[in-house]
């Protein structure tokens, strides 16, 4: 049985609203993080290695890291369901954008995370260069979803499934105001209307305000 070891307003969250994409039977298990350090508890950092979300387990399989596990899911559960082939006309597309999410924006609003837990001046070259990089990031996001319904076009995909935590629960922890961003704003609302998406964040965050504008 595939299980997904989800730990709450983590990047957990995709693999959950994977599966309730595909529709495809799971068990879900979820962690509370640590109500000081608000970090994951013993039991799900011993899950695997690296001791971060996602993390699933299949049969005897212990898959850690979000890309991988959604492909991994996708080749195995999925019959190629959420992404495109090497045939289709935004192949490249869907493979830019499914691996921007994490090799680009979420290690920029990690950065710009840590950097603002330093409480340095407004003015810091360090601290300046890295939003501006953070602000082109989300330029160019809010640049695709204006011209095309999702990310890699018109079809959803699981690059969609991919960027959602940065532009939704990751603002958590790394906030940023989308009203220079209408376009990320509709995006989101498309994303919101997804009945997946809602059974996910329901079943793996429940109670959780949806950070959706």
């Amino acid at each position: 049985m595939l299980t997904v070891h989800h730990l709450g307003k983590s990047q957990s969250e995709r693999i959950v609203w994977l599966c309730e994409e595909l529709e495809i039977p799971y068990e879900l298990k979820r962690y509370a993080r640590d109500p000081v350090t608000i970090l994951a508890p013993a039991d799900y950092k011993a899950l695997h290695p690296i001791g971060t979300a996602p993390v699933i387990t299949d049969g005897e399989l212990v898959l850690a890291e979000s890309g991988a596990v959604v492909e991994y899911i996708i080749a195995k559960y999925g019959d190629g369901r959420l992404a495109l082939q090497p045939d289709h006309p935004d192949f490249a597309s869907f493979l830019y954008w499914f691996h921007f999410a994490n090799g680009t924006l979420q290690a920029q609003m990690g950065r710009n995370m840590i950097l603002n837990r330093l409480n340095l001046a407004a003015d810091n070259p360090m601290l300046v260069m890295f939003r501006a990089r953070l602000d082109r990031s989300f330029d160019l996001v809010n640049a695709r979803v204006r011209d095309a319904n999702y990310l890699a076009g018109d079809e959803f995909t699981s690059a969609d499934i991919m960027i959602g935590f940065s532009l939704t629960t990751m603002r958590y922890f790394m906030p940023y105001d989308f009203g220079r961003c209408p376009d990320i704003r509709d995006y989101l609302g498309r994303i919101a209307a997804r009945p997946a998406y809602q059974s996910a964040m329901e079943k793996g965050d429940p109670g959780m305000a949806l950070l959706l504008t």
